[in-house]
């Protein structure tokens, strides 16, 4: 078990994240959205846990063991690791010898964190959880956890922090299930990107290395429809054209229609108004 008292980026790392930590107890102290310290000092096992959101994380205090299927990994104060989201995980968390207590600092990436321009990261087999430490991943966690935790202050500032941590993140395997996207938010994207595209479910499932079937038979699995989800990305594009002050004929043509009835039809269908009372 590797030592973090001789490793100096795992102790500047805890130093950086000092203010975060509590006073001991067995608590889950929330910092900010989607932001947390999980603190107890008990050793715990948890079988088949399975996450909503992918989470990059820090022990901050004692150590864990994760078993993903067969293969187990053991982190030690100061990691920092990812675990996927909907995959069951078989968890265990030991207090340090030392304080007696286990902490760890948990930042959820939840799809709303992440830009429109995913990287093409792949998870190399056998890649595990731990993210190897650099001064500026310490850095930009450091800012992106404080900006989280402010809450208050600036959406823009606090999105551009937690882009910079991802962009560091971008080429880690391990890291590659921070961006896994659900396939629904996937569609969703690409309907936003080019709205006024002539977007077909067989084109679509290709690009995905989906058939058209399975594509359709996923999407049901998650409550969506091709044509609905395409109609209402479309639909959102279109209102914020719309309030920009572009003409309704114009918006129809940025979005896809030819015909400007049935743009009106799908609007009111989305929004529950025409287009020129939006």
């Amino acid at each position: 078990m590797r030592d973090f008292y001789g490793d100096p980026l795992r102790l500047e790392l805890l130093s950086q994240l000092s203010g975060f930590r509590q006073a001991g107890g067995q608590a889950v102290s929330p910092h900010g959205a989607g932001l947390f310290t999980y603190c107890t000092v008990n050793r715990e096992r948890f079988r088949q846990l399975r996450l909503d959101h992918p989470v990059l994380a820090v022990v901050l205090s004692g150590s864990k063991e994760i078993w993903q299927g067969d293969r187990q990994e053991r982190l030690t104060t100061g990691a920092v690791f990812v675990l996927p989201a909907g995959v069951d995980l078989d968890i265990v968390n030991d207090p340090d010898s030392r304080s007696g207590v286990y902490e760890a600092m948990i930042l959820e990436i939840t799809p709303d964190r992440l830009p429109d321009d995913l990287p093409a990261v792949g998870r190399r087999q056998g890649a595990g959880h731990t993210v190897p430490l650099s001064a500026a991943l310490i850095e930009a966690f450091r800012h992106a956890a404080t900006e989280v935790a402010c809450g208050a202050g600036s959406g823009h500032v606090r999105q551009a922090r937690m882009t910079e941590l991802l962009a560091l993140l971008a080429e880690e395997p391990a890291a590659a299930p921070l961006f896994a996207l659900p396939l629904e938010e996937r569609l969703r994207r690409m309907f936003r990107a080019r709205p006024d595209r002539d977007w077909r479910c067989a084109e679509v499932a290709r690009s995905l290395g989906l058939s058209d079937a399975t594509l359709r038979r996923k999407l049901r699995g998650q409550g969506a429809g091709f044509s609905d989800l395409l109609r209402t990305e479309r639909m959102g594009v279109a209102r914020d054209l719309l309030a920009g002050g572009m003409s309704s004929g114009a918006v129809a043509l940025s979005v896809g229609y030819a015909s400007r009835a049935h743009f009106a039809r799908s609007y009111r269908a989305v929004h529950g108004c025409n287009p020129s009372g939006s």
